[in-house]
């Protein structure tokens, strides 16, 4: 998707250890329009499959996914990465561990959101190693629900987590491969 590519040869900061900061447009502070066609883009690619189901995980893909769900016109699901008392009933829990803070946790889901009668489209900001979409992907097998693709905005594919995630047959919809990054020049190569 080239206005993405665009914005974020414009306004991604890449550092060291594959870190790629979209911080100023989509995952801390957030450019809602761009956000909007992307949801657009998503639903485009995923008009073939029923979908349920919005889920992705706390907290950075709650915004993108959020606008995702509203384009499809279904309910938006997020893991939750701490147990809290508001958490009543039953739940599905996966570990993650995440590519940025490198370390693991949890991501928690009620049990009464997700159910074997769903059909989940997940949606992450950014995918490296593919632990988060891992955890969903847990939790939507333990729920017996039927994952019907991903959407990604980045994927960093000089990472394995797309190309596993294709391998086990998943459908993968990224709308930036990102296959070069430079942290001493800023250089970053696009997937053709």
């Amino acid at each position: 998707m080239k206005l993405l590519e665009e914005r974020i040869l414009r306004d991604a900061v890449v550092k060291a250890g594959g870190v790629l900061k979209v911080d100023s447009f989509l995952n801390h502070q957030i450019d809602i329009p761009l956000v909007w066609e992307l949801a657009r883009e998503w639903k485009r690619r995923f008009a073939d499959v029923p979908v349920s189901k919005i889920l992705t995980v706390e907290a950075s893909g709650v915004p993108l996914a959020t606008i995702v769900a509203s384009e499809f016109g279904v309910p938006l699901v997020f893991a939750k990465k701490t147990k809290s008392i508001n958490l009543s009933g039953t739940v599905y829990v996966a570990e993650v561990k995440s590519y940025t803070l490198d370390k693991p946790s949890q991501v928690i889901v009620e049990k009464r959101f997700i159910s074997p009668d769903d059909h989940v489209l997940l949606i992450d900001d950014l995918l490296s190693n593919g632990c988060a979409i891992n955890g969903l992907l847990q939790i939507c097998e333990r729920a017996g629900a039927q994952v019907e693709g991903i959407g990604i905005a980045i994927e960093k594919g000089f990472q394995p987590g797309g190309e596993e995630l294709r391998a086990r047959g998943y459908r993968v919809e990224s709308l930036a491969v990102v296959d070069e990054m430079n942290p001493d020049t800023g250089d970053i190569t696009f997937r053709e």
